[in-house]
């Protein structure tokens, strides 16, 4: 019984020590000429749809969660994060080539397609983030459009 004790204060100590390795937050309060949102013509359905299901991960923006200041699901946030904008930033959306967006808007359709966006990880806790089958579509439709226009 002394052993778990002891285990349980060395666990305790080290949770409030963890507590005090902050991460860098992912946060900008202005929207660049860059962003998807405003090179595109984007209908205000998807817009809000993107925002609300991929602009946490996908953009220089995050909307934290209150967990988000406790260690060690900052961390996996942090890190989620970063993986999320190396793979894809709509805020930098017209910085990228036309092979390169065309190759985004292509992953998107598939990943939306697949189920594998908004991942089930995000959706769990962000509700709203779900696609229903008609979001999923628009999504879709709407990125296809956009593909098509590209050279």
């Amino acid at each position: 019984m002394k052993i778990v004790k002891i285990i349980a204060w060395v666990a305790l100590i080290a949770f409030v020590i963890i507590q005090f390795f902050l991460t860098d937050k992912n946060e900008s309060y202005t929207i660049p000429e860059t962003d998807f949102m405003m090179v595109n013509k984007v209908p205000s359905k998807i817009e809000n749809q993107l925002k609300v299901s991929c602009y946490d991960c996908h953009s220089n923006n995050t909307v934290y969660p209150w967990y988000s200041k406790v260690q060690p699901a900052a961390w996996f946030l942090e890190d989620h994060i970063k993986e999320g904008k190396e793979e894809l930033n709509f805020n930098d959306w017209s910085d990228y080539s036309d092979r390169r967006k065309k190759s985004k808007l292509r992953s998107i359709i598939k990943q939306i397609e697949s189920g594998e966006m908004p991942m089930e990880s995000y959706t769990l806790i962000h509700r709203d983030a779900l696609l229903s089958e008609n979001n999923k579509n628009a999504v879709i439709e709407f990125m296809t459009k956009l593909n098509d226009g590209l050279k």
